[in-house]
């Protein structure tokens, strides 16, 4: 015989309905993102604003930096060209006296040499005197 077995039911235990919940509404990362933004323009502007004031007075402390130098070039550039007068002018009485110097000097070698000359012709005309009187002692003693 064959026994037949008898399946026994169990109990269907009640299943739960899964619900799906709504999920809250998240706010968006866009408004925080607009924030930050904004924070983040205003402090470049700031920044980049006291950067230019800071620029701005460099600026105007170079100009009058160099307004103070152009100025002490001009007065330096006006005493060396007074000091490079003075210089040529002392230049000029030296290069006077100088050629002054060198006219009395080409002068007395002038008067030298003339004496010398005179004194040359004066001993040539003697010489031509005592020659002559030699050759006429000589014809006379002929």
């Amino acid at each position: 015989m064959v026994e037949t077995k008898k399946k026994v039911s169990k109990k269907k235990t009640a299943k739960k309905k899964t619900t799906i919940r709504k999920k809250a509404a998240v706010k968006k990362k866009t408004s925080t993102r607009k924030k930050t933004a904004t924070t983040n323009r205003k402090t470049a502007a700031t920044s980049r604003h006291a950067l230019t004031d800071r620029l701005k007075k460099d600026l105007s402390a170079t100009k009058k930096a160099l307004n103070v130098a152009r100025i002490a070039a001009r007065e330096e550039l006006k005493l060396v060209r007074v000091a490079a007068k003075d210089e040529v002018a002392v230049l000029k009485d030296q290069l006077a006296e100088a050629l002054k110097r060198e006219k009395g000097l080409l002068k007395l070698s002038e008067q030298k040499a003339r004496k010398m000359f005179a004194a040359g012709e004066r001993w040539e005309k003697k010489q031509l005197a005592k020659i002559k009187k030699a050759a006429a002692r000589a014809r006379k003693k002929k």
